[in-house]
Formats: structure tokens, sequence, C-alpha cells
């Protein structure tokens, strides 16, 4: 008797079956999913029609360029491929990462380049001054979506933005919490110039129920707070009842930061750090020109800059 064969010609099939002959849009969806550095540095060389999947505006709308190696090993530069990418946009790009190797430069082309532009994300670009951010937001007139974490850029330049951006709906403002530091700087600025916000991030912060209480009232329309380790709020009265009744996602000081994808370590100010990244002693003055008192503290003539948070 001939023994059966256990072998199904379905899984023969499927072993030898050519990824290369996918459809475009299945392909598209799967190379989308690799990001642009490794489209930029592998995929689009595997054959041609991978490469013209690749060179697809419509491939280039979400650019994404958070690098997560070792950035003493990377033998290549994010700047210009960056600009590939936004080149290779054509135009249509409605949102962009730069996070940690933003320039003016940069900023400048993408501005120039893209006036679809939506949302931005800066994270830890401090080789963006002022007055670059300033010019590159005056280009986005559909800027929606604006991210400013560990970024340190001085108030007026917060306020320039709320201003250039009557349609700026979302904001995030993050930094590690300061022990011992109180500023409402960055509150006051977000409730004087961005009336139209609906949702805020500003994990770390150092505002007081002052700050706060200027936010729930010059942006009316907020429906997301996050107030994580802002911990110089006292919620405990009128103000987190008013908190509670107003925002529908509320994210309050000592809430679980399981999710957050930066560092949460809170930063002793008398410890090695010096300032408080974005402040300086001017941030420090109160209404009545009197200012908290800290071991070590220098002279106010030595700083000039009022920086937003």
């Amino acid at each position: 008797m001939a023994m059966e064969s256990n072998s199904n010609p379905n899984s023969v099939e499927e072993e030898s079956r050519n990824w290369l002959e996918l459809p475009a849009d299945v392909t598209s969806t799967i190379l989308q999913k690799l990001g642009p550095i490794d489209i930029l540095i592998n995929a689009q060389d595997v054959c041609s029609s991978w490469r013209k999947i690749c060179e697809d505006p419509l491939m280039w709308r979400v650019i994404d360029m958070r690098y997560s190696g070792d950035w003493w090993d990377m033998d290549y530069d994010l700047e210009e491929m960056c600009r590939q990418a936004v080149e290779r946009s054509c135009g249509q790009l409605i949102y962009i990462n730069i996070e940690r190797f933003g320039t003016d430069d940069l900023l400048h082309y993408i501005s120039h380049s893209s006036n679809q532009l939506s949302r931005l994300r800066l994270v830890y670009c401090n080789r963006i001054s002022d007055e670059g951010l300033i010019e590159a937001v005056s280009k986005l007139p559909l800027l929606e979506d604006l991210e400013l974490s560990f970024c340190s850029f001085d108030m007026e330049t917060l306020e320039t933005l709320g201003q250039s951006c009557p349609g700026l709906k979302s904001l995030k403002l993050n930094r590690q919490f300061y022990r011992r530091v109180e500023c409402d700087i960055a509150a006051l600025a977000i409730a004087e110039n961005m009336p139209n916000l609906r949702h805020l991030q500003i994990f770390g912060n150092s505002l007081t129920n002052r700050g706060l209480e200027a936010i729930l009232d010059g942006c009316p329309d907020l429906e997301s707070l996050d107030l994580r380790q802002c911990f110089n709020l006292n919620l405990a009265g009128q103000l987190g009842t008013k908190c509670s009744g107003k925002i529908k996602d509320l994210r309050l000081p000592h809430d679980p930061t399981d999710d957050y994808e930066f560092s949460t370590e809170i930063i002793d100010y008398d410890d090695d750090y010096g300032y408080p990244f974005g402040l300086s002693d001017t941030d420090l003055l109160t209404d009545d020109d009197d200012y908290y008192e800290f071991s070590g503290g220098s002279d106010f003539s030595d700083y000039t800059d009022l920086y937003f948070y």
C-alpha cells in the first residue's frame, strides 16, 4: 500500500511566494511601517518596483525621523536624509518629527517646502533658535498640532507662536520637574495667546494654581489636559473641582506615568544640574519683583532672557 504524502500543496505555494509581487498598495503599507530612515537606507534599493513605490509622494506625507539607535555609531547624515524625504513629499507633507537633530536651516527648508504641514514635533531640538522657529511657523498656516518638549525658547517666542497660529489645537510642552521652582510664565503665555487649544500636555511644568486657573479661563475649548508631575499644583479645593468639571480627559500630577516616553526623574534645584532647563533667574521673579530663595542664587544682571518653562 502506498504511503500517503503529508505535504500540503498550499504550504509549498506559501514557501515559494514572491513577496515582490504583492500589490503596490499592500507593499506601500508594509514599507511605511519601516519608517523613512530604513526606506532611504535599505528598502528603496531592493528592486525597481520598490523604488518606484518609495518615490511616490503619498509615501512621505508623514515623516517620523526619530532615531532609536546609538547616535555615536551613526554613519549617515539625518538632516540630509530628512531633506530628501521632504523633497519626495512634493508639498504634501502633513506631519514631521525631527527629534534631537533639528536645526534652523532644516526647519526653514521644511516650512518653505510644506505649506500643508499641520503637525510638527520638536524634541530636544536645541539647535533651533527662537528666530528660526518663529520664521518657520509663520510659513505654516495650517499648523494645528505642535510639540516643543525639552526645548529652550523664550517666553516671547511662545506668545508669538500662539498669535501666528490661531488654528493651533494641540500643544505639548513637556520637561522634567524641578523641586523648589515655581513659574507661571508658560501657563500665562498659553492662556493669553492660544484660546483655541483643545489638547494640552505640560508634563513636569512648574506652574502654580494661578497659572492653571489662567489656562482654564483662557482656553475655553480645552478637552484634554495632562498635568502629570506638575507638583506645585494643589487641586484639593475649588480648582480641582473646576478642572474635573471642565476637562473630559484629565491627567493629575500624581497619575501613573507608565505610558510616558521620556524620563520621569525629578530634579532637585540644589543638585549640580544648574538652572532648570529653559529657566533663568529672571523666571523666578514674582509680580512684586521679589525672588524665590534658593541656595547659591546668582546676580540677576547676568541673565536677560525670559524662558517659558
